[in-house]
């Protein structure tokens, strides 16, 4: 990127930084948390993110997602994603764990069941992205998830990320142990694609 040379640079890079086509991302707001908690506490969701799946107390999810978006340090942002035009809550995407020295941070994502399949996901991952390389001044962006999610992993390759190892046999459900693949895309490379 360029330096901007006038007000109309910084304003377009505002204007863009948090929108897409078809989602934008906002501050979380107390009217999206029973929305989030009830997707998170979904088990057919629970299974494809989390290695234990059992109801949680609501409280302890609000104040998770009250953490992920509270944007108040340089190490994390939290987002809830929502319709561009309706305003729908689609879902809620952090990256989070940065630090100074490595410029390296963490990507999770959660979209409501209703909204998957339809692409929102996939862009929602690419504007966080550009938040986390054009704003945050990242390095590399990373993940993690099981092997049988192939849907995240679809939509995290179309997104530019690369696999990058796997923890074998990490995760115990229905009496197997499961693969989490390991993921991470850095700043050079997601320019390059663009």
């Amino acid at each position: 990127m360029t330096a901007w040379e006038s007000v109309d640079d910084a304003t377009s890079y505002a204007q863009n930084l948090l929108a897409g086509d078809r989602v934008r991302l906002r501050a979380l707001q107390e009217r999206d948390l029973s929305r989030l908690e009830a997707w998170w506490s979904d088990p057919d969701l629970a299974i494809l993110q989390q290695d234990v799946v059992r109801p949680r107390p609501a409280e302890s999810m609000t104040e998770t997602f009250r953490r992920w978006s509270s944007n108040d340090e340089y190490s994390s942002a939290g987002f809830s994603i929502v319709h561009r035009d309706e305003g729908t809550l689609l879902g809620h995407a952090t990256i989070f764990g940065a630090d100074v020295k490595n410029r390296a941070g963490t990507f999770a994502i959660v979209l409501g069941p209703e909204h998957m399949g339809q692409g929102y996901g996939t862009e929602a991952v690419r504007l966080m992205l550009a938040y986390g390389f054009r704003e945050m001044g990242l390095h590399r962006i990373g993940l993690q998830t099981y092997a049988f999610n192939n849907r995240a992993l679809a939509a995290y390759e179309k997104a530019g990320f690369r696999e990058e190892g796997r923890r074998r046999e990490v995760v115990f459900h229905d009496g197997a142990f499961h693969d989490e693949v390991q993921m991470g895309l850095l700043e050079r490379e997601w320019r390059a694609q663009r």
